[in-house]
């Protein structure tokens, strides 16, 4: 799915830059598009499910129709699907110059399950949804980046990334993430900034499949006394790619509510 239009119908802070944005069918990454939109940007769109990624496009087709964008569906945890859309993104939209990582979580099952009763599978899918596409993305759009000597990337971790009895597998994961973050910012360096965003609880689809026990343990943490939402991730995001976080590589900011997470 492609919107065309001229360049000199975006304004914003994100006017002429192109943005990439994985697991865009879901609320996260569904909202971060719509608010990059709002910036000006133009979005290149990818998620697993067709259905999701266009129902994202056409949301913000209806309410930023001088976005230019692109939709399509890739499972980002394969490299070649990734690579193809990718580059049918670049010949659709143009080169990209903001990646936002959102794909993450933990596929099916159980959402807690103690690290001592895991099995090898769950271990090794968790870590493999929530690094395979970093890895992916980032190898595929940032030598462009650092060529052309601007970029932004913004990775998505999670506070549990200091340790968590329930999930100990995926807050591993989201500590990788978190310091990959860090290496790459000191890679890239100077030419491309790389940050991540430290989500507390978000109201998406996981907490369908969260306990209550957890969901009235993370609303309790929060000095603000409540869950986050998408919005307030997509804000971050906005921020940490445009122009007044342009001295901001390297971070972590936390999105918790004053949930605090310390490794």
């Amino acid at each position: 799915m492609t919107k065309h239009v001229s360049p000199k119908e975006r304004h914003g802070p994100l006017a002429g830059a192109v943005a990439l944005v994985s697991g865009a069918g879901g609320p996260m990454g569904a909202a971060i598009a719509a608010r990059l939109a709002a910036d000006g940007a133009s979005l290149g769109l990818v998620d697993i499910s067709g259905r999701r990624v266009a129902a994202t496009a056409e949301s913000i087709q209806a309410d930023y129709p001088a976005t230019m964008l692109h939709a399509v569906r890739a499972d980002a945890t394969n490299e070649d699907e990734t690579n193809a859309a990718i580059a049918e993104i670049v010949d659709t939209v143009g080169p990209v110059s903001i990646l936002i990582n959102v794909v993450g979580g933990i596929r099916g099952g159980e959402l807690t399950v103690p690290l001592l009763n895991m099995n090898e599978e769950r271990f090794d899918s968790t870590f493999a949804l929530n690094l395979k596409p970093l890895l992916w993305m980032v190898q595929a759009v940032a030598p462009g980046m650092v060529s052309r000597k601007k970029g932004a990337i913004v990775n998505i971790s999670s506070v549990t990334y200091a340790g968590d009895g329930n999930q100990p597998e995926y807050a591993a994961a989201k500590a990788a993430v978190a310091s990959l973050t860090r290496s790459l910012a000191i890679e890239l360096a100077p030419a491309v900034r790389v940050n991540c965003i430290v989500p507390g609880l978000i109201q998406t689809s996981v907490i369908d499949n969260a306990a209550p026990e957890m969901v009235a343990e993370y609303t309790e943490r929060s000095l603000l006394k409540r869950l986050g939402r998408p919005e307030d991730i997509a804000g971050a995001v906005s921020f940490l790619v445009g122009p007044d976080s342009d001295f901001i590589t390297g971070a972590a900011l936390p999105v918790s509510g004053g949930i605090t997470a310390i490794l």
